[in-house]
């Protein structure tokens, strides 16, 4: 017993010191961590939409490709909370993140560009900053003290910084700061930047991406914006390590030479980013200028990757190159008439999935932009017409969106689709009026509708969940969606099913609306198969029709699309757009729809 005792305590002990080596480890290690960690600012220079996104994507992956773990962070200086509530003809395409958060599109471009799921730390606004530091204040955080920009809102700024990078367990964080250079809304940002950087001297570079105009009217490419933009830049006591050149044509040497002079920059680190027509092309064009080697130099890393970590990338890149046959997708959307031009933006991700699927069927995309509200009205000879050329493209999509507008014109594109087994594809709302559709014009539920659009219908097929009722009748809108990574249930024997080649998948959704439970019986007896439920079996997730009545006629309740990634296309996609090339081929040997 004395022994068995004795063995007890000692065995206790030695836990004891193990579990204390242990914790010893980790606090040493996030000291290290923090002490030694990276950071590099992105900031812009001269106008906006210079492409800081991809430039900031297109670092990560390259800094990834010489084994450095890179966690890379948005700022939006805007006091919205979230992306959630702006439209998209204003701000460009809402990304929702597994988390649910909704974020600036450039997120998506993170994700990628670098192939993996980013966090609602990596994420921030000027409106989460502002919430946090006064719901701190009003519960006495401050301890009574007066709360000002400076230093409560840099430093609520600073943490969420270092907070991203130990979340992440990252070597670099690469952070993008919107905006522009001598933009009120961004000062704060770059004044916590400059902050960081005195905390942690040696371990923070700054990158201005600035813009090199070439005036028609003189022909000679123009260095002074940038000079200015830099002087601003050092009027908020921060100097930009590397200057990424951004303009219609490549910077020469001489003016690689003057910009060097001009804004104390090292003339190697002065990288060249002329307009290419594929984003994808960038990370190789910064290479060339060894961007990767000069950012490690200013960071004092040196890399102990020896074979070509872009090897990949330029196979996929090699992929979108000469590619001879074509595949004709058309998105009939509500988004692309802002003025007089056509906002693809809104709806990014869709289209760079369907670029990705295409690519690795060896088939260029050839994209069809359409206004849903040029193909409502009733049954005149000039719909019809309208309608009838549906028939030249291979596959049509309709997106995600919310709201009455362009709703009917969806419906008849839908329908005409259907009845002459064109390729379709419905993403979200997509999948909602494709039901909506069914309903009416085969179960005929004349009237059938969603809700959200009439809410005296008498058969409601797409109805709200009970409690998002709740929220909106409090005016509760802003993140109250059904948001995030959900999980699903596929059905054995289905195209959806087939393409993903499991029985369980994580999606993400962004709705309020789903298939009212009260109608599945009868749309089920009807015809309408649907292949994914979510994992109670409650929710329907995926919607088709069997191939026997339709080559692809198939919906999501959750958005693919931001899954989707160059190096791993999305299933679904890959599905429709297998299904579209076989379309075009059968079309173009004249065994095509009548």
């Amino acid at each position: 017993m004395v022994f068995r005792a004795y063995m007890f305590d000692k065995i206790i002990s030695i836990k004891y010191l193990i579990e204390k080596k242990i914790n010893k480890d980790q606090e040493n290690f996030q000291k290290t961590m923090k002490k030694n960690h990276k950071y590099i600012f992105v900031i812009g220079g001269v106008m906006s939409g210079v492409g800081k996104g991809i430039a900031t994507s297109s670092l990560g992956l390259i800094l990834e490709s010489k084994g450095f773990e890179v966690n890379p962070v948005k700022v939006d200086p805007y006091l919205n909370v979230d992306a959630g509530t702006m439209n998209p003809t204003e701000h460009g395409e809402v990304f929702v993140l597994d988390s649910g958060l909704e974020t600036d599109q450039d997120m998506g471009n993170y994700e990628r560009f670098l192939n993996k799921d980013l966090s609602g730390d990596d994420y921030v606004t000027s409106g989460m900053v502002y919430k946090h530091v006064i719901e701190k204040e009003r519960s006495l955080g401050y301890k009574g003290k007066c709360v000002e920009a400076i230093p409560h809102i840099t430093d609520e700024i600073t943490r969420r910084f270092e907070r991203a990078a130990e979340v992440n367990g990252s070597r670099i964080s690469l952070i993008e700061i919107g905006g522009t250079v001598g933009d009120y809304q961004n000062i704060l940002f770059i004044e916590a930047a400059r902050v960081l950087s005195i905390k942690h001297p040696g371990d923070v570079i700054f990158i201005m991406v600035t813009y090199l105009p070439v005036p028609s009217a003189l022909g000679e490419m123009k260095t002074r914006p940038t000079q200015n933009a830099v002087r601003m830049l050092n009027s908020y006591g921060v100097q930009p390590d590397l200057i990424i050149a951004r303009g219609p044509v490549s910077l020469d040497e001489k003016r690689k030479e003057k910009i060097a002079i001009s804004c104390n920059v090292n003339v190697d680190n002065i990288i060249s980013a002329p307009d290419i027509d594929n984003i994808y092309n960038v990370p190789i064009n910064f290479e060339r200028d060894k961007i990767g080697d000069r950012v490690l130099t200013e960071l004092s890393l040196k890399t102990n990757v020896k074979k070509d970590g872009l090897a990949l990338w330029k196979k996929f890149v090699n992929k979108t190159k000469e590619l001879e046959k074509e595949v004709k997708i058309a998105i009939v959307g509500k988004y692309f008439d802002t003025g007089d031009f056509v906002l693809s933006d809104a709806y990014i991700s869709v289209i760079e999935a369907i670029k990705y699927s295409a690519y690795q069927e060896g088939r260029k995309p050839v994209l069809t932009w359409l206004n849903a509200k040029e193909f409502a009205g009733d049954s005149s000879a000039d719909l019809q017409k309208r309608l009838s050329s549906l028939k030249n493209y291979d596959g049509i999509i309709v997106p995600g969106g919310f709201g009455e507008t362009g709703i009917e014109g969806k419906l008849n594109v839908i329908e005409f689709v259907r009845k002459n087994k064109v390729p379709y594809l419905g993403l979200c709302y997509g999948m909602q009026l494709m039901i909506v559709e069914y309903a009416r014009n085969v179960l005929g539920l004349k009237g059938a509708n969603t809700t959200e659009i009439d809410q005296h219908t008498s058969y409601p097929v797409i109805d709200i969940l009970p409690e998002q009722r709740k929220k909106l009748e409090v005016g509760d809108y802003g993140g109250s969606m059904r948001l995030g990574a959900y999980e699903a249930v596929l059905q054995n024997g289905t195209i959806a099913r087939r393409a993903y080649g499991s029985s369980k998948i994580s999606e993400r959704h962004r709705h309020r609306y789903e298939v009212n439970p009260d109608f599945i019986a009868n749309l089920e007896k009807g015809g309408v198969i649907f292949s994914g439920k979510s994992a109670d079996g409650k929710l329907m997730e995926i919607a088709e029709l069997s191939e026997k009545d339709h080559p692809f006629f198939l919906g999501s309740q959750f958005h693919p699309e931001f899954r989707a990634r160059p190096l791993s296309p999305h299933p679904l996609f890959n599905a429709f757009i297998k299904a579209a090339a076989r379309f075009g081929k059968q079309s173009t040997l004249g065994g095509g729809v009548s």
